[in-house]
């Protein structure tokens, strides 16, 4: 069974690599790119809904979303009905960056399944799919929170 491991582990760190790479040209660190895509569907987010959206802490987004906010990407608003929450928008310059990275991120899948045809990219995707169903029903029963399992920023 190491072999499973092994060869998650190379791939797993050689496209978080290329991942990266695409994402810095952006001025984004790893995670942000999450945030963006989410926000560009569906602006004006609180923290925790983003956090839950894409399986990681509220401090993380919080974390996420002050680097952003500096960066010129998104605001934070006060929620118009209830003060004590915040609201997570796009700015235009966040909002303008959502079809490059789009294309830059489809152009990086496209290369990463190169020589793979549609029938074994779909069976890829189900089996890793399937794959990270059982880590994620051994978290659960560990009681262990996957946030450094999942694609979050770093640091």
């Amino acid at each position: 069974m190491a072999d499973v491991s092994d060869a998650y582990t190379l791939a797993s760190k050689t496209f978080r690599a290329a991942l990266t790479t695409v994402l810095r040209r952006h001025g984004l660190h790893l995670g942000q790119n999450l945030v963006l895509e989410r926000l560009a569907d569906t602006d004006g987010q609180t923290p925790g809904e983003l956090a839950t959206a894409i399986h990681v802490t509220t401090p993380t987004i919080v974390k996420m979303a002050t680097r952003m906010a500096s960066a010129g990407l998104l605001v934070r608003r006060r929620d118009t009905t209830d003060n004590r929450l915040v609201r997570l928008y796009l700015t235009p310059e966040g909002r303008a960056l959502v079809g490059p990275l789009r294309a830059d991120l489809d152009e990086l899948e496209a290369e990463l399944v190169t020589g793979l045809s549609a029938a074994e990219r779909a069976t890829l995707l189900e089996l890793m799919a399937r794959v990270t169903g059982n880590a994620r029903a051994l978290l659960d029963a560990w009681a262990v929170v996957p946030e450094e399992h999942v694609g979050h920023e770093d640091g």
